[in-house]
């Protein structure tokens, strides 16, 4: 049996943003994923399952929300193990989503036991089995996207931060906007083979800036002056910890390499400030100090922030609403 194609991300309508902050998680799946809130009917997962199309596996794996653990992380079984002299593994999930995408729709009502294994495979890229003395170790790196409805309930403050970019889609949506949503899911429901068939041109177009941008992206330096400029705005910003910076940087450079640029600008460091920023900014966090009174941070020379972090090398896209924004503090002009 064919599986009918999903939705092509090329043709959907508006969500800008968040199609942005998905092509970045493309070109960089270092940068941890993506969260995307907002309430429902909004195509919250079309939008995740069109990032697969653009990641080389193409792979896309769905955690239900009714999973067990074993579910999650795979089965031993002892029976082969004593019979055989070795463990019989059946995998789970995890091992299922390896290398491309883990999908966990309504990822707020995750049960707290099955939160805490996710967020031991995501820091670690490797998952662990073990059972009366057996054990079975498999890689487990995949781009965790999430999606949820802040109406039914807070994220753990854990599981937040290890998503790398946050993304809130409103509910309003202007008339003639609406009507070509609703016009292209009628075309596609109705014939998804030929609706796909007719945006493969846009499509293949997509898949090809990405990967020409993945191609690129290791010639565009992780330079000092963007890390100087992104840790004044994240201390200014209150962020805790260090993950908000890394983040920002890895999603400013994967920017860069989207326009086809050879270094950060700082046009890539705000195109992205709000997805690194929003689910880590404290609320009630002092206004930034002026340039001339704000301690001037010395930037750590040779700065490799992949080091030592777990999950594709991380520490670990924003159709916004107009009510949902929060200002950024504004990067210090040079004099």
């Amino acid at each position: 049996m064919t599986d009918i194609p999903h939705f092509p991300l090329s043709a959907v309508v508006g969500a800008d943003d968040l199609k942005l902050a998905l092509y970045l998680t493309a070109i960089d799946p270092k940068i941890g994923g993506v969260l995307i809130e907002g309430p429902r009917g909004m195509a919250k997962s079309t939008l995740a399952r069109g990032l697969a199309d653009l990641l080389a596996s193409g792979q896309f794996v769905t955690l239900p929300l009714g999973a067990t653990e074993e579910r999650l992380v795979g089965t031993l079984d002892l029976d082969a193990a004593l019979g055989e002299g070795r463990a019989q593994f059946s995998p789970g999930v995890l091992a299922k989503a390896d290398g491309g995408v883990l999908y966990v729709d309504e990822v707020n009502l995750l049960p707290d036991h099955l939160v805490d294994l996710l967020l031991d495979v995501a820091a670690s890229g490797t998952n662990l089995v073990e059972r009366d003395g057996i054990s079975h170790r498999h890689s487990a790196k995949f781009v965790l996207i999430g999606t949820m409805n802040p109406e039914e309930g807070e994220l753990r403050p854990q599981l937040l931060d290890r998503f790398g970019l946050n993304v809130a889609l409103g509910g309003h949506t202007a008339p003639t906007e609406r009507g070509q949503i609703i016009r292209r899911r009628l075309d596609f429901d109705s014939d998804p083979q030929g609706f796909c068939a007719e945006w493969e041109s846009a499509q293949a177009s997509l898949r090809e800036r990405c990967q020409n941008a993945r191609n690129a992206l290791a010639k565009i330096p992780l330079d000092d002056q963007a890390l100087a400029h992104i840790t004044e705005r994240c201390f200014a910003a209150g962020v805790d910890g260090l993950r908000a910076d890394l983040v920002w940087l890895r999603a400013a450079r994967a920017h860069a390499a989207w326009r086809g640029a050879h270094t950060i600008a700082e046009d890539d460091i705000d195109a992205v400030a709000e997805f690194a920023l929003r689910h880590r900014r404290r609320e009630h966090s002092p206004p930034a100090p002026q340039p001339s009174q704000a301690a001037q941070p010395a930037a750590p020379q040779n700065a490799n922030p992949s080091e030592g972090q777990g999950q594709w090398g991380e520490l670990p896209a924003q159709a916004l609403s107009v009510g949902a924004r929060r200002e950024v503090p504004s990067w210090p002009k040079k004099p």
